[in-house]
């Protein structure tokens, strides 16, 4: 999308004589055109524009833009984090990390949490600025969701994307773009940002000069589809990445900024650099020579908003004749118009979203809303009937290095809450009076006890039930910096959990002897549990849960609800079965390309009930190009108590021209079934979901056969082995 530069000229010549008319000084009585709501919001910035002076367009190009008191303009610091739950702020309501939002498979729950944490975000900017603090992360503008493909269980940032599905990736993020946008006809509550476009998923250590090499059918098959479906939902912000791909800087790429993202997908919204990127342009990719020029590269690439100090060198550059003022009014009047859409020039009684306040942060239905998510992102990867416990035995122990820990609730880019339930406390407060429960921590989190004396694991042997809480935290996995206990920069590049936690889970199981041992794992990403499947009676999932974590746990260990989380990432059995981590090719990975066995399958999730389906129903079974279908079963709950499933759909191309995935998730739906009840679900079957993509990148229909699964786990031979059943299956012709 360009403006037309001679048409805008003329526009901010034509505004600045009715500015003249209508305002006098900074006076509140008579304002400048641009505060004029009567006016369409081109007029409005366009007066606005031409008020500036070229180093004060460049200051508003920036993060951390200063205020312009000679027209009112308060400061504005657009940088604000809001993953899951308002982040690095006031108090604010922990939702469970991103990862385990995606292990919902839920996208209108997920759509709840992002109402709640724009509500949250209104009313934390509307009591600071009220008592005139405008600090980062009092904004408005919020730098979320990270829909990159987890596409490498090494990445350390993957626990903020969805997983590796670009289907699911793109309707919860697209739940989660309109629950922060709001429904307001003028204003956005917030304004959502998806990123970081495009192609980006580690390594960390190398990401200000990496080039990630993808090929045209990769980028329109995997890493493309999910960007593509939150510009359709009218997402606000593109945030660019740090790291190259395909030999140019993503802030400078012109076939990802221009030809897809302008041009092909018509995108209204602004564009920002992901933080310092730009000045990786001179000092990683080594493409231009000093800031003057990264700046110029960076607004002529379409750039609106710099992260960083790059763009206060614009006015140098215009003097040096890298870029004109003309081009930085372009890209300048796209970036204020989300200003305009917030209503931060309009009176606040105008705006419906100025009546939230400090009453509507943390609120107890947030809270409980928290502890719902948490309950259905809890995956149980095994169980040999000792789960559920009763709340009343004798005596549980609970032990493991994360069983008091604040960081395994968190996971990175979270806010504060003066309430985190750790895994500890949920179950004091789960289970009965007489009851005893006794904790040690038993273990290092990743390295071997100092003191050889072990006074923990032996209470295993005379408990009725012990809970080891295992797994990683936010210190071993994250982002560059973050994880200070990383030597790594954040990634995991051993695929195991810590040996000595392993050592320890050891010893409780041989002193437990026949009494059940529960594994609780917290963590991000995959990892090799293969030694936890085998010595622990039950595995629980239970990722970076939130403030309400430990009560989540507590309630799904002791029944209060069942298990209902399902997998969005692959658990390989080993790194070895992958290809080399720097390597941006598919093949080889995720469920859609892995050729070799999982330990745990994409989509996989065990209950406390059994759900059976009947076979597919086709509205068709032969279909003409550009025609859809529906596909309906009956779910049954045959258990002796309520659950969730979460009903899948994939689809098989089965005779292609060219290379295509196994088969791929194009449908879910959740249905909550009593013991004993039958419900019908049924999916639409799109020309969209029968495309193949080619090498060319283009999305074509072939004739030929399409192959059904639905139920509750991706249909992989591995989930009969776990104790999941097998998904039906139907066929149908594309004539």
């Amino acid at each position: 999308m360009k403006i037309n530069t001679l048409k805008f000229s003329l526009l901010c010549l034509s505004l600045f004589f009715v500015s003249v008319l209508m305002a006098q000084d900074t006076t509140e009585t008579k304002p400048y055109a641009f505060r004029n709501t009567s006016l369409s919001m081109e007029e409005r910035v366009a007066d606005l524009i031409n008020r500036l002076t070229l180093e004060e367009k460049a200051s508003q190009m920036k993060h951390n833009s200063p205020a312009i008191e000679r027209l009112g303009i308060p400061e504005y610091n657009w940088w604000n984090e809001a993953l899951h739950g308002v982040g690095r702020s006031g108090v604010a309501t922990v939702f469970p990390q991103a990862i385990g939002m995606g292990a919902t498979f839920d996208e209108e729950l997920i759509q709840q949490v992002a109402d709640v944490i724009s509500d949250e975000a209104r009313a934390t900017h509307n009591t600071a600025v009220k008592n005139g603090y405008r600090r980062q992360y009092s904004g408005l503008t919020f730098w979320t969701p990270n829909i990159n493909i987890f596409r490498d269980p090494r990445w350390g940032r993957g626990q903020e994307t969805y997983g590796e599905d670009p289907f699911l990736t793109g309707i919860l993020g697209t739940a989660f773009v309109k629950g922060l946008q709001g429904d307001n006809e003028k204003y956005l509550k917030t304004a959502a940002a998806a990123k970081h476009f495009a192609v980006h998923s580690g390594p960390e250590k190398l990401r200000h000069e990496f080039n990630a090499e993808a090929s045209q059918k990769d980028l329109w098959e995997t890493y493309l589809p999910a960007f593509k479906a939150l510009v359709d939902a009218d997402v606000e912000t593109i945030m660019c990445a740090y790291n190259s791909t395909n030999g140019e800087p993503c802030c400078a790429n012109k076939y990802l900024l221009q030809t897809v993202l302008r041009d092909q997908w018509n995108f209204q919204g602004h564009i920002v650099s992901d933080c310092w990127a730009l000045a990786d342009f001179y000092n990683g990719h080594n493409v231009v020579e000093n800031a003057e020029e990264a700046a110029a590269l960076a607004v002529k690439s379409g750039v609106n908003l710099n992260c960083g100090d790059t763009y206060p060198s614009l006015p140098k550059a215009v003097e040096d004749g890298l870029v004109t003022e003309e081009e930085i009014d372009e890209q300048l009047a796209i970036l204020l118009k989300t200003k305009f859409k917030l209503g931060l020039f309009d009176p606040a009684e105008d705006n419906p979203y100025s009546s939230l306040s400090e009453k509507d942060l943390n609120t107890k239905e947030h809270r409980e809303l928290a502890r719902e998510v948490a309950q259905k992102s809890i995956v149980m990867l095994k169980n040999d009937g000792v789960l559920p416990l009763k709340n009343d035995l004798s005596k549980y122990f609970i032990t493991g290095p994360n069983a008091t820990s604040i960081e395994i609730l968190l996971g990175n880019y979270h806010g504060v809450n003066p309430d985190m339930v750790t895994v500890l406390e949920g179950v004091a407060a789960a289970i009965a009076p007489q009851s005893q429960l006794q904790y040690r921590q038993g273990t290092l989190l990743d390295r071997p006890n100092a003191n050889p004396q072990d006074w923990a694991s032996p209470n295993a042997g005379n408990s009725d039930a012990t809970i080891v809480v295992l797994g990683i935290s936010g210190v071993l996995e994250g982002e560059e910096g973050e994880s200070i206990a990383s030597e790594t920069f954040g990634d995991r590049l051993d695929y195991n959990i810590p040996e000595n936690q392993l050592t320890y889970l050891q010893k409780i199981h041989d002193a437990a002897g026949d009494k059940p041992v529960v594994a609780v794992v917290t963590g991000g990403s995959p990892m090799n549990l293969e030694k936890v499947h085998e010595l622990a009676d039950a595995v629980l999932m239970v990722w970076y849960p939130g403030e309400e974590g430990g009560n989540a746990v507590a309630d799904v260990i002791f029944g209060k609800v069942s298990p209902s989380g399902r997998l969005p990432i692959t658990f390989p059995k080993s790194l070895d079965d992958l290809p080399p981590y720097e390597d941006y090719s598919m093949k080889g990975r995720t469920y859609k390309y892995m050729e070799a066995a999982p330990m745990y399958p994409f989509g996989y999730g065990l209950s406390y009930t059994d759900f059976d389906y009947s076979d597919i129903q086709l509205s068709e079974n032969k279909v003409k190009k550009g025609k859809k279908l529906t596909a309906s079963v009956e779910v049954t709950n045959t258990g002796d108590t309520a659950g969730e499933e979460v009903v899948q759909l994939y689809i098989q191309d089965v005779e292609t021209s060219v290379s295509a995935p196994k088969y791929q998730l194009f449908g879910v739906k959740r249905v909550t079934l009593e013991a004993g009840a039958q419900q019908s679900v049924e999916f639409s079957i799109t020309p969209e979901m029968m495309g193949l993509v080619n090498e060319k990148g283009e999305r074509v229909l072939e004739k030929g056969t399409f192959r059904v699964y639905v139920g509750g786990s991706t249909p992989h031979e591995r989930n009969v082995e776990l104790g999941k059943k097998p998904v039906k299956s139907a066929e149908f012709q594309l004539r």
